[in-house]
């Protein structure tokens, strides 16, 4: 989808600081980073939000929170702690309509968020 700015970014078109990148997912830095380390992981087929998920997305989903969880090693965060959040519709404030998984950490994080 050439409107979608993840798309854009999974295909390379865009530029990005990526993290990690494979046949299903890709894993690059958010531009406003709401934590030390603040990595947003994507499916790389355009998945507008949880709401247009599947049974036919099951594997990539697996593959998505695993990779969240090589994220959050890769970054220094997989032992001290890190937070992962889904924005699903407008209420949640999710900006981009492609499914996306923040990874948060680097420091305390309260609770409850938001």
């Amino acid at each position: 989808m050439d409107s979608c700015l993840f798309c854009r970014i999974v295909s390379g078109a865009m530029t990005s600081s990526t993290v990690y990148q494979d046949e299903h997912v890709t894993a690059f830095r958010d531009i406003t980073p709401q934590a030390p380390v603040h990595v947003l992981v994507v499916p790389n087929e355009h998945v507008g939000s949880i709401n247009d998920l599947d049974d036919a997305h099951d594997a990539v989903m697996g593959r998505l929170l695993r990779t969240t969880k090589l994220v959050a090693e890769h970054e220094g965060v997989g032992e001290s702690g890190y937070r992962l959040v889904i924005n699903n519709g407008a209420d949640a404030m999710q900006s981009v309509a492609h499914l996306h998984v923040h990874v948060l950490g680097g420091r305390h994080l309260g609770w409850p968020p938001g």
